[in-house]
């Protein structure tokens, strides 16, 4: 029975090459036929919510699988605060780690309900998950007018320590201390993944972002590691910037730029300056990658509370998430064509939410892609 099971799951591998090539073969001369019995069977996702705006966003992503006839179901969870971040997260943790891999909307971070020591909702998943790498693919989309038009950098961000372990406290009134963990474990482990998936995808090179001119024991270890590592692969290019220069290098020169790599508080903070450079948080996606899970979201990771039910957030960046989980779950066809859906709708459609100058409404955007895609799939009834 055992080596009958091994054989379907194989085929069903077979069946997506197959089919991928059969994609790229046939070209625009006929229409693909993405069901699900091509591809060996359906994918079950964990979907959370999120507050603000994702469960909206949500929505549109389910609205748009559909369409193309992706074949993934979801595992829908809802966000219920509670008083203490654990209990929060618990559902969320328990479908990531039975999925393996999951959809996700931002969690609000309640202050009111969180103690001193407690860590934020997405910070707690992150961390239990030891989801240690963040990677946001920023890319300029050419009918998109920003100050600059070929930006193609990726950030790849440490994501569990530096200044985001909350490990702080009042020492006396007034005085508060917070610690800053940088190991040279963890410090290793993410110049590691950022060289790999630089040679992976044919990237030339590696800027490492720090700030160990002031603080050189901490970031001075994280520079070290990056440095030893980078001696591992002559191939690619290697070279260090200080994260304040680093600021106004992106805002005048974004192109000198290729894979950054960041600890963590810098990179949230440089990847939030990356998005704005090519449209702003309603246009990049990104993956929190673990070596037993994977957590695909919004770059940003806002939650966009104060637009929430009004119908003008940007779908853009969520289903962007969506296509490079799909990518991660071997639906590479279906990735492409709604990538290509979503840009043709701001392309050539014009069809754009306000936070770009657009007048359409988040329906609009979703209406537009979910109607192109209609066009290239067939769905059984």
């Amino acid at each position: 029975m055992w080596k009958s099971l091994s054989r379907t799951v194989l085929n069903g591998e077979s069946l997506i090459k197959t089919a991928c090539n059969a994609d790229l073969l046939l070209g625009n001369q006929t229409k693909r036929l993405l069901t699900a019995q091509n591809f060996g069977g359906r994918v079950t996702v964990a979907m959370i919510t999120g507050d603000g705006v994702g469960p909206e966003l949500m929505s549109g992503v389910k609205k748009v699988f559909t369409s193309a006839g992706v074949p993934v179901d979801f595992e829908e969870i809802e966000t219920n605060h509670k008083q203490n971040t654990e209990e929060t997260c618990f559902e969320a943790i328990t479908a990531i780690r039975r999925n393996g891999v999951a959809i996700k909307g931002n969690i609000e971070t309640k202050l009111d309900l969180l103690e001193a020591d407690q860590k934020s909702p997405n910070v707690h998943i992150r961390t239990l998950l030891d989801l240690f790498a963040n990677v946001i693919k920023v890319k300029s989309i050419p009918a998109l007018p920003t100050r600059h038009n070929n930006i193609d950098i990726r950030i790849i961000r440490e994501n569990t320590e530096g200044e985001y372990t909350h490990l702080e406290h009042e020492s006396i009134p007034g005085v508060v201390e917070t610690y800053k963990i940088i190991t040279a474990k963890k410090s290793m482990r993410i110049a590691r993944f950022a060289f790999e998936y630089a040679r992976r995808n044919r990237r030339k090179k590696v800027t490492a972002i720090h700030k160990a001119n002031i603080m050189k024991l901490a970031d001075g270890l994280f520079l070290k590691c990056c440095r030893e590592v980078a001696d591992e692969f002559p191939d690619i290019e290697f070279d260090s910037m200080i994260v304040d220069n680093t600021a106004m290098q992106l805002v005048s020169n974004p192109e000198q730029f290729d894979v950054m790599l960041l600890p963590n508080l810098y990179g949230n903070i440089v990847g939030n300056i990356c998005c704005g450079l090519v449209g702003g948080a309603g246009m990049v996606g990104g993956a929190n990658i673990g070596d037993k899970y994977r957590v695909f979201e919004t770059a940003t990771r806002n939650t966009g509370k104060g637009i929430a039910g009004m119908n003008i957030a940007n779908p853009s960046a969520m289903l962007f998430a969506s296509t490079l989980m799909l990518k991660y779950v071997g639906f590479t066809s279906h990735a492409s064509m709604i990538n290509h859906a979503i840009i043709d709708t701001i392309q050539k459609d014009g069809i754009t939410t306000p936070d770009i100058g657009g007048k359409h409404t988040t329906t609009d955007v979703i209406d537009s892609i979910c109607y192109k895609l209609k066009q290239q799939t067939y769905v059984p009834r």
